[in-house]
């Protein structure tokens, strides 16, 4: 495999996402290429929501994203493992911006989550049925252990 893996993730769902940063880190060891892990925020500057935040509440939501990002991952694979993942905070709706992310990095698989679904979603949930549908790479989706 060539390029990198980029695990996407939920910080909201707390430690939900720890087998699949797991599973990307063993992807990514087994060949040998860049592990990048995403989560993203939403973007409320649009929307008729944005005028109940204050300016700087972008800015703060990323900041809080990039603690709890990092502390996540290094709960998943240890700090030393941590210290050598690309970690990224983007910002619009998570499965465009987990698949442009992809492109723009080069990455070969993408790794998700298959959080509790809604009757809807049925086995997915929304976005990582999305990412699988319109990724140009291969996905590997994680679920949960029963």
């Amino acid at each position: 495999m060539s390029g990198s893996v980029l695990c996407a993730v939920d910080i909201s769902n707390g430690t939900d996402d720890l087998p699949t940063i797991q599973r990307a880190a063993k992807l990514a060891d087994l060949d040998g290429v860049q592990l990048d892990v995403i989560a993203v925020v939403p973007d409320f500057g649009l929307s008729p929501v944005a005028t109940f935040f204050s300016e700087s509440h972008h800015e703060e939501m990323v900041n809080q994203a990039k603690v709890l990002l990092n502390n996540l991952v290094t709960q998943a694979i240890g700090p030393e493992a941590n210290a050598k993942v690309r970690h990224v905070i983007s910002t619009g709706r998570a499965y465009e911006e987990v698949i442009k992310t992809a492109e723009v990095s080069g990455a070969s698989l993408i790794v998700v989550g298959a959080h509790k679904a809604d009757l809807e979603d049925y086995l997915l949930g929304p976005n990582a049925s999305r990412i699988v549908r319109h990724s140009e790479c291969s996905v590997y989706v994680v679920r949960p252990e029963s």
